[in-house]
Formats: structure tokens, C-alpha cells, sequence
């Protein structure tokens, strides 16, 4: 039955007054109560317990629920297509968007890195699915508005310096901020600077575990990588001859010290390498939550659903990104770079 079959009946007419009706009544109830309504922080922030967690003491951070939430639905989905692999018949609708899924992600990898595929899926495919959950769990209702009350801190402070107690009372009881429960796993820096670390640190595990100890080489070289030069003819005597056994070997020396300054350019390259990576994944995610945040308060229904539908496709595309430069870095680390080889 189509919408306007629905608006042909008295019940389907009397449904949608009730809804416009419901949505004027939401709308006039924030009108009014706007100048009561707390601030919402849009930074990670930290959850006040009312006892004291292990290793957390009374705080966990906002975006820790929103961790575990997508590693238990990564656990499900696991154990839910093992179960689905080991019934009989014909596989499940399930099943078969899982492989879907999968087939793609190795045909995109393998498209890039042939050779090193199968060592390079596993943990490609877990930066994919994690941050492209972590993502769209972003979104879901009471992520960033359902919360705690607490008082804002810099207007208690302000007071306590100016020695007005009951101005401190009257602060905290007016500028409210709200800390959501619930924030993106990748709005807070923590949670991307440690893939970005476990990128890195893979990348160089697996280039020593494809070229073994020559890896090192691209780090620390010491050493000139053009031919030695060939000595001066012997019937060639004087000041020429010893200018060509004196400059050849100056350039080689030359040549060494730079090779060792370059490879300790990047170690330092390399290093830094894990700021950029993480800033651009939590600069694109936080980005996006202010984004909707603003686009909900300026208008509460209906135009906020486009801007979520981008929001998928923004969190899928940035799972992607992080996944497409891992695979890049770890591709550069296992290519052999041999006096054949450099460019």
C-alpha cells in the first residue's frame, strides 16, 4: 500500500495529523526551553563514574564505550558468518554480503599488491572494518546528546578567582555542559594516533619480514652506492694523477656521509609519519560530527537525514583513505630497492 493509498483512509489521515502535530509540539518545546538547554561538548571528554574502574580510577573517556561497541559488533559479525559458513545448503544472504565484502577488499589490495596479498589482507581488512564502523556507530541516536550534566569548568574557576562563591553556585547552575556517554571511537585523538602507530610499526614489520636484514639499509647506510673509482693509468705521473686518485675518493666519501644523513631523514620521516596519519582521520571524523551538530540545532527534522546520509559515505570513504595509504606504505616497504631496482 502506497503513501497516498494511506492518506485515503481516516486512520492513515488522523496518523499523519497526530505526527505534524507531535513534531509542532517538539519544536515549540524548544523555543521555549532554549535558554535552558545545556551546551553539549564536542570534545572527548571524560564520563564521571560513581565508583572507581581499574586502570580508569572515576573517569572513562566518552569514546571508550563507543570502542567497545564496535569491537562487539565486529566479535558478532565474526562469529555470525562462522555460524552461516557451517550450516548446509545454499549460503545466506548474510553470508554472502560478508564475502561480498571481503572478495572486494582482497581484489582491491591484490590490485595494488600482488605479491604480498594474503600477508597484507588480514590487518588491512580489520583498519577497514573497524574505522568504517566506528564511523557509522557515530551516528546512531544518543551518540554526542544523551549524557550527563556537569558544571562548566572555566566559569567556576573564573568565579573562584574572583572570590564570588554564590556567583560559582549561580555559574554552575546556568552554564551547564552536557558530556555525551557516547562519542565516535575516531573523535578522539587517542584512538587514531594508535592505528596510525600500528600502521607504521607494521609497515616495518613487514618489510624486514619480505627483505630481512637489507631492510635496514634504507635507514642506516653508511656506505656509497657507486662503483669504485678505477685507479689512474701507471704511465700517468705529477699533480694529474694524484688529482684523480684524491677526487674520486673524496666523492665517495661524500657520498657515504650523505647516504647516512639521508637514512637518518627517514628514521625522523618516518616517525613523524604517525601525526599526520592520525590527524587526518580524527580532523575528518570530528569535522563531521560538528557539522551535524550544527546542522541539527539550526533545523531539527528532516533536512539533518541528508547530511547523515553524507556522513556514511564520508566515514566509509575515510576508512577507505586510511586502509588505501596503509596498503601504499607497506607496498613501498617490501619492494626491493637494489642498485637494479632505484630510480
Amino acid at each position: 500500500m502506497g503513501f497516498q493509498a494511506i492518506l485515503k483512509t481516516r486512520r492513515g489521515r488522523l496518523g499523519l495529523v497526530v505526527v505534524i502535530l507531535g513534531m509542532t509540539l517538539l519544536c515549540g518545546l524548544g523555543v521555549l526551553r532554549g535558554e535552558h538547554v545545556p551546551h553539549i561538548s564536542l570534545a572527548a571528554e571524560e564520563i564521571p563514574l560513581p565508583f572507581s574502574a581499574p586502570l580508569f580510577g572515576n573517569h572513562i573517556p566518552n569514546t571508550l564505550p563507543a570502542t567497545w561497541l564496535t569491537m562487539v559488533i565486529l566479535i558478532g559479525l565474526g562469529l555470525a558468518y562462522n555460524r552461516a559458513q557451517r550450516k548446509e545448503g545454499p549460503p545466506s544472504r548474510f553470508q554472502v554480503a560478508v564475502e561480498t565484502v571481503g572478495e572486494g577488499l582482497y581484489s582491491f589490495i591484490e590490485s595494488v599488491e600482488r605479491k604480498h596479498a594474503r600477508l597484507f589482507f588480514p590487518l588491512l581488512a580489520t583498519f577497514f572494518l573497524f574505522i568504517a564502523i566506528s564511523n557509522w556507530c557515530g551516528i546512531l541516536p544518543g551518540f554526542g546528546s544523551v549524557g550527563v550534566l556537569v558544571a562548566h569548568h572555566s566559569a567556576e574557576e573564573r568565579a573562584i578567582e574572583h572570590g564570588e562563591e554564590e556567583v560559582a553556585g549561580e555559574h554552575g547552575k546556568e552554564e551547564l555542559m552536557l558530556v555525551p556517554f557516547f562519542r565516535s571511537a575516531n573523535a578522539h585523538l587517542s584512538t587514531t594516533l594508535a592505528l596510525a602507530i600500528v600502521s607504521v610499526v607494521a609497515t616495518h614489520y613487514y618489510g624486514f619480514k619480505a627483505l630481512g636484514a637489507s631492510y635496514s639499509s634504507r635507514f642506516i647506510n653508511f656506505r656509497a652506492s657507486s662503483p669504485k673509482p678505477s685507479p689512474p693509468p701507471a704511465d700517468q705521473k705529477g699533480f694529474q694523477s694524484l688529482i684523480q686518485k684524491i677526487v674520486p675518493k673524496f666523492a665517495r666519501g661524500v657520498e657515504t656521509v650523505v647516504n647516512g644523513i639521508v637514512g637518518l631523514l627517514e628514521i625522523i620521516l618516518e616517525s613523524l609519519k604517525v601525526l599526520p596519519f592520525s590527524f587526518r582521520l580524527f580532523g575528518n571524523i570530528f569535522a563531521g560530527e560538528v557539522l551535524l551538530f550544527v546542522v541539527s540545532y539550526l533545523f531539527a527534522f528532516v533536512f539533518p537525514v541528508i547530511f547523515l546520509g553524507l556522513e556514511i559515505f564520508v566515514g566509509l570513504i575515510q576508512a577507505l583513505i586510511f586502509t588505501m595509504l596503509t596498503l601504499v606504505f607497506m607496498s613501498v616497504a617490501t619492494a626491493h630497492h637494489g642498485p637494479e631496482g632505484s630510480h
